[in-house]
């Protein structure tokens, strides 16, 4: 029998594995219904599960955030938190999980401003025992990751602000140049303490795709955002060549994969069943890409029987004859989703595993 380590790089690897894993992202909503179907208090939904890999925690040398506090004075109030990042997040007593973001640097005006912001700084002093965990992990039989979604364009724009981004891009403001930059070092140092480290998989992931169109066009991306990605991954890929690279974007994004795979990816997530075709998608791609999601989580997942659930799951694995489909649901799962839609995603993939004995 494989680990669940050993089956999930088989399969993300698009060679022989022993069974379909499964894994998702609850929200507050769904583990506290875990705690309660369990009795359990502490449940975790990822050992109940049995997900097949863990992410290993990062933290900057500074976790404090007091620095940030002169880019909120205006706005801030009890329902304010700060990020590591200086973002703030606002939330409203309706809005469960949901917040509001405030950008620390949406009023900025020049390029000092953006030289001054005091990002963090991530170093192998700071998390002395980052390549422990790795292997504590791994020991498990799981596999390691380093996730590190929001890398380059999520995370500026957070910072800045979408429209003030995208203006100063469109107008080859300096600003967006230098924003853009730092935020890149910023991201390689991570992903290269990672990479350091051992880890087996390096999530990265922007949202570059909107539900029907990009959220850019091509030659926006090609300018400002593929060569600052291109460049992080083959620094990381010249540090450890046999990691595996995901990369998250919602939404339709088919105009970027071939960008997405000349930069390195190797695994896109989520392939969002309500904006892209997956079945068009693998028949394009699969020789070059292997895929995690697939799933609808606007669609099946919250709306659909659990039979649906089900049929869904088999008709996407069976698209993937050739492997290299982690089958998932895309996103978050909401509080709409009922739990027996959850559990039939799970037994589907387990039923898989045994069909294909």
């Amino acid at each position: 029998m494989m680990t669940q380590r050993e089956n999930l790089l088989a399969l993300l690897r698009r060679q022989p594995y022993e069974f379909q894993p499964v894994e998702f992202v609850f929200c507050p909503h769904l583990q506290d219904v875990l705690r309660e179907k369990t009795g359990d208090p502490n449940a975790d939904y990822r050992e109940y599960f049995g997900f097949p890999w863990r992410d290993i925690p990062l933290v900057p040398d500074d976790p404090t955030t007091d620095r940030f506090l002169p880019y909120h004075a205006h706005r801030m109030n009890d329902r304010v938190t700060i990020d590591e990042w200086g973002v703030g997040h606002e939330s409203t007593p309706s809005s469960m999980h949901m917040t509001k973001m405030l950008c620390p640097l949406d009023s900025a005006e020049d390029v000092e401003e953006i030289e001054n912001y005091p990002l963090p700084v991530y170093t192998e002093k700071g998390n002395p025992d980052l390549a422990e965990k790795v292997k504590a992990v791994q020991a498990r039989g799981l596999a390691a990751v380093g996730n590190m979604q929001m890398t380059i364009w999520e995370q500026s724009w957070y910072i800045r602000g979408m429209e003030n981004l995208m203006m100063d891009m469109m107008s080859d403001d300096p600003m967006a140049t230098v924003l853009l930059d730092r935020i890149t070092e910023m991201s390689l140092s991570r992903a290269l303490l990672y990479a350091r480290a051992g880890v087996d998989i390096l999530y990265l992931g922007d949202d570059i795709g909107m539900q029907h169109t990009i959220m850019m066009s091509t030659e926006l991306y090609r300018t400002w955002i593929k060569p600052r990605l291109t460049r992080l991954i083959q620094a990381v890929k010249a540090e450890r060549p046999d990691i595996l690279v995901f990369y998250h974007s919602c939404g339709f994004i088919e105009p970027f994969i071939d960008d997405l795979i000349d930069a390195g990816v190797d695994v896109l997530n989520p392939i969002q069943s309500e904006c892209m075709d997956f079945a068009e998608i693998y028949e394009k791609y699969h020789d070059r890409l292997s895929f995690h999601g697939t799933i609808g989580t606007q669609t099946v997942m919250p709306f659909g029987t659990p039979e649906e659930v089900r049929q869904a799951v088999w008709h996407n694995l069976e698209v993937a004859k050739d492997g290299g489909l982690f089958v998932t649901p895309t996103h978050m799962l909401e509080p709409e989703v009922p739990w027996e839609n959850v559990l039939a995603y799970v037994q589907a993939c387990r039923d898989y595993r045994v069909k294909n004995r």
